[in-house]
């Protein structure tokens, strides 16, 4: 997860006209990711909660409980 302090510092070694593969290797984060936010510009990102996921045992649940009362 990208944090607000990492987005600015790409956008400040973008000022004085470093390219992506080098902004990349001082951040270490992955290049896509660099041009993403440079092209985005300082503009928080918002995560939110996740769906919540169907649970494992849940494909399995009539059957089980089937099992369980024979």
């Amino acid at each position: 997860m990208v944090e607000l302090r990492e987005i600015v510092m790409i956008l400040e070694l973008k000022r004085p006209g470093l390219g992506v593969s080098a902004i990349a290797r001082q951040t270490g984060l992955d290049r896509k990711t660099v041009r993403k936010y440079l092209d985005r510009g300082l503009e928080e990102p918002a995560y939110g909660p996740r769906e919540p996921e169907e649970g494992l045992g849940e494909n399995y649940r009539n059957y089980l409980v089937d099992r369980l009362a024979a």
